[in-house]
C-alpha cells in the first residue's frame, strides 16, 4: 500500500493507481430513451394511421439497436432503462389491459379453450423437446427451448435455467432462437389473418397460444383490433400461469438427479402481474368504473406497452441471432410451424 494523497489506494502493477471503478448506470438513461421512442412511434402512427403505436415501437426498438450512432448507447448506458420497460413496464401494461375485460368475457371463453390451451402447451413442448434432442443439441438446449416455445419465451427459460442450474452456453442461444423467432411472428402473423380466414377473436386467440412472450403477443394481437388483443392476452395468461406446475416438474426432476439452485432462486407460483390483471377484470366486473377512468387506463396501458415493446426491441441483435447455428435455428423454425399449427388447429376445434 502507498500514500497517494490523504487516502491509502492501492497501487496497480508498474506503480500506477488502480482506477476506481466508474457508477454503474442507472435506469433513467434508458427509460427517457424508451419515452423518446414512444413519443416518435406516436408521431408515426399520426402520420400514418395504418401503423400502429405498438408496431412502430418495435420497430424502432430493433432500429434503435442497430443505429450506428445509438447502437452503443442501447447496449451500455441506456440498458438498464430499458430492461426494466421490457420487464416491469411491460407487466404494469399487462395489468391494465385487464381493465378491457370483464367476468363475463371470461367465463365465455369455455372449457374448450382451456383444453386447448393444454394440448397447444404440451404438444409445443413435448414435441420441440423430442426433436432437439434428436438433433443432437447439447447439454439443456432441447428442454430450454421448449420451456421457451411452449411457455413464455425468455421467461420461461430463465426459469427453467436457474432450477436446472444449466450452463450459460446452453442458456445464450436457447434465449436468442426464441427472441428472434417470435420478434418474426409479431410480422408474418399477422399477414396471415386474412388469407387463413380467421375472425378477429380467432385470430386473438391463435396469437395468444402460438406467440411466446407476452409483449410479441401484444404487438402481434393489436393488428387487428382490441377485441382480438383481449382475447390474446387471455390466452396467453393462461400459458404464463402453466409455468408454475412446469418449473415444479423440473424441480422435482433436478433434485432427483442431483441438480437445480438454491431456495431464493425460485420463481413464484403465481407471477405477481397475472394476479393483477385478475384483480383488473374483477374490478371492471363490478361496473364501478366510469368510462372516462377506464378510458384514461387505456391510454396508459398503450403507452406503458408502447415503452416496453420498445425496449423489447431494443435488446434484439441481429448479428448475434445470425450465429445460433443451424441445428438451433433448424429446431426454431420446426417448432415455431408446431406451435402454430397445433394453436391453428385448436382455435378452429373450438370456435
Amino acid at each position: 500500500m502507498a500514500l497517494v494523497g490523504p487516502r491509502l489506494r492501492p497501487l496497480a502493477a508498474g506503480g500506477r493507481v488502480r482506477p476506481r471503478p466508474g457508477p454503474r448506470p442507472g435506469p433513467v438513461p434508458g427509460l427517457a430513451l424508451a419515452a423518446a421512442g414512444v413519443a416518435t412511434a406516436w408521431l408515426v402512427h399520426l402520420a400514418v394511421p395504418a401503423v400502429p403505436v405498438l408496431t412502430a415501437a418495435v420497430v424502432l426498438g430493433v432500429a434503435a439497436a442497430h443505429a450506428p450512432w445509438l447502437r452503443d448507447r442501447v447496449r451500455g448506458g441506456c440498458r438498464p432503462g430499458l430492461t426494466l420497460a421490457a420487464k416491469r413496464l411491460m407487466r404494469l401494461g399487462v395489468v391494465l389491459l385487464g381493465l378491457r375485460l370483464s367476468l363475463a368475457d371470461v367465463l365465455g371463453v369455455g372449457w374448450w379453450t382451456v383444453a386447448m390451451v393444454l394440448g397447444v402447451v404440451a404438444a409445443t413442448f413435448g414435441g420441440t423437446w423430442w426433436l432437439g434432442r434428436r438433433l443432437g443439441l447439447p447439454g439443456d438446449q432441447p428442454v430450454l427451448v421448449a420451456a421457451g416455445y411452449a411457455i413464455c419465451g425468455a421467461s420461461a427459460i430463465g426459469a427453467v435455467a436457474a432450477v436446472r442450474d444449466s450452463d450459460e452456453d446452453d442458456a445464450a442461444p436457447s434465449v436468442a432462437l426464441v427472441t428472434l423467432c417470435g420478434t418474426l411472428a409479431i410480422a408474418v402473423l399477422p399477414l396471415l389473418h386474412g388469407p387463413l380466414g380467421l375472425s378477429d377473436a380467432q385470430f386473438g386467440r391463435w396469437v395468444g397460444a402460438g406467440v411466446h412472450d407476452v409483449g410479441q403477443v401484444v404487438a402481434a394481437a393489436q393488428t387487428a383490433g382490441p377485441g382480438a388483443l383481449g382475447e390474446a392476452v387471455l390466452v396467453k395468461l393462461m400459458r404464463v400461469a402453466l409455468l408454475a406446475p412446469l418449473v415444479a416438474a423440473m424441480v422435482v426432476v433436478a433434485r432427483r438427479r442431483g441438480r437445480g439452485a438454491t431456495e431464493g432462486r425460485r420463481p413464484p407460483l403465481v407471477p405477481l402481474f397475472v394476479a393483477g390483471f385478475l384483480a383488473m377484470v374483477a374490478l371492471r366486473t363490478t361496473g364501478w368504473l366510469p368510462a372516462p377512468v377506464l378510458e384514461a387506463a387505456g391510454t396508459g396501458q398503450e403507452l406503458l406497452l408502447a415503452a416496453a415493446l420498445f425496449g423489447l426491441g431494443g435488446a434484439v441483435h441481429l448479428p448475434t441471432l445470425s450465429r445460433t447455428g443451424a441445428r438451433v435455428a433448424a429446431l426454431g423454425l420446426t417448432a415455431w410451424v408446431l406451435v402454430a399449427a397445433a394453436s391453428y388447429a385448436g382455435v378452429l376445434l373450438t370456435t
